[in-house]
């Protein structure tokens, strides 16, 4: 007798290996994401840093904040020459629109007295030898 086909095990072991080829494959573009997410925060901070450095050199200081502002909300969604961060569309903009953070953090602005600044960020995963919490200040970016 000539039996053509596929017995169950055969079947299970082919599913089985095409569900763990998929899980993997789930799990790592969850990790390609992170690493996304976490370049895109680095690019927006140097971004960032250029437009204030911008409004350094015209104003002699940067934007005061005495208390944490969060950058890109409504109320600091562009670096204007004239107010520091004020609402969108402004004119002689540095940088217009300030960067929202990418996932469900927030970039936090602080500047008790113009001549230095912080921002605050947070990374999912370890970039470039940072990790968690970092600051970008005049002097670059740390953790």
């Amino acid at each position: 007798m000539n039996k053509k086909g596929f017995t169950l095990i055969e079947l299970l072991v082919v599913i089985a290996i095409i569900g763990l080829l998929s899980t993997l494959a789930v799990v790592a573009l969850g990790s390609a994401r992170q690493k996304a997410r976490d370049a895109k925060r680095l690019s927006d901070l140097r971004s960032v840093q250029n437009g204030l450095e911008m409004y350094y050199a015209e104003k002699a200081a940067y934007p005061t904040a005495a208390t944490a502002i969060t950058l890109g909300s409504t109320n600091y969604a562009c670096l204007n020459a004239a107010t520091g961060f004020t609402t969108a569309n402004c004119a002689n903009a540095f940088l217009n629109p300030v960067p929202v953070d990418p996932g469900s953090n927030s970039y936090a602005y602080t500047s008790a007295d113009g001549s230095t600044y912080t921002i605050a960020a947070t990374l999912e995963s370890t970039v470039n030898n940072l990790t968690g919490g970092i600051t970008a200040s005049p002097s670059g970016i740390a953790d």
